[in-house]
């Protein structure tokens, strides 16, 4: 019996509490599997212990959108964009910037 890929990051997890690199990877597997309640609990973690580029908080505010929870993308989506462009990814920003800009434009 194989033990799925998340529990297999839960293990690490336990083992290694401030690996932010393995919070990733769980957060990457809930968001394959679904779960994205799980991802987006794993991602703040992450994003909390990890100096991120700005990725995380797409896919944090993807797990958002999926919740139903605009308010929590947008926000995600915001400080994805100060993060990118602080870490020299104005195409990464820009892409963040339009999806604000068509579909949060109320």
């Amino acid at each position: 019996f194989m033990s799925s890929r998340i529990d297999v990051f839960k293990q690490m997890l336990a083992a290694d509490p401030d690996n932010a690199m393995v919070l990733f990877g769980l957060a990457n597997e809930y968001l394959k599997a679904g779960d994205f309640a799980g991802a987006a609990a794993a991602l703040e973690e992450y994003l909390a212990k990890a100096e991120d580029e700005g990725a995380a908080y797409g896919m944090l505010a993807r797990a958002y959108e999926k919740l139903g929870r605009r308010d929590r993308a947008r926000e995600a989506y915001e400080k994805g964009i100060e993060t990118a462009m602080r870490h020299n990814h104005p195409s990464m920003a820009s892409d963040y910037r339009t999806t604000l800009d068509l579909d949060y434009a109320d």
